[in-house]
């Protein structure tokens, strides 16, 4: 019995660490709003410029995503036509709105990814 355990708690300790190796580090640093900034005033060179047209490249990424989910949500609500979705505002309403947002984010990401783009390239 005793082995049993050892050998059940050395499976655990394998699949974690196998677990720990398969875990990605993300591709983007994460920066916070302030970092941003600072980062897009002090800028001039076209490593830096590189760094944050890369950044809003995988901003735009992550509001796509988001914009596609509830893409998928708003259909799925536009489906379910009952009495109480027929209220002001109806769940679709709701799931529009939020797409509307998320792509209007990605594109002013990828406006902004394209700028520090053409900044970098002319930098060079």
């Amino acid at each position: 019995m005793n082995t049993n355990i050892k050998s059940a708690i050395c499976a655990v300790v394998l699949s974690l660490a196998v677990s720990a190796l398969h875990a990605e580090a993300p591709a983007d640093p994460q920066y916070t709003k302030s970092e941003v900034i600072s980062m897009m005033r002090t800028a001039h060179t076209a490593g830096q410029y590189g760094a944050l047209a890369g950044y809003f490249r995988a901003q735009e990424q992550q509001f796509e995503q988001k914009a596609s989910s509830e893409k998928q949500e708003m259909d799925r609500r536009s489906a379910n036509v009952t009495s109480i979705s027929e209220k002001y505002p109806r769940p679709v309403d709701s799931s529009k709105n939020r797409y509307e947002y998320f792509t209007y984010k990605a594109q002013e990401m990828g406006q902004k990814a394209a700028h520090y783009d053409n900044l970098s390239a002319s930098a060079r």
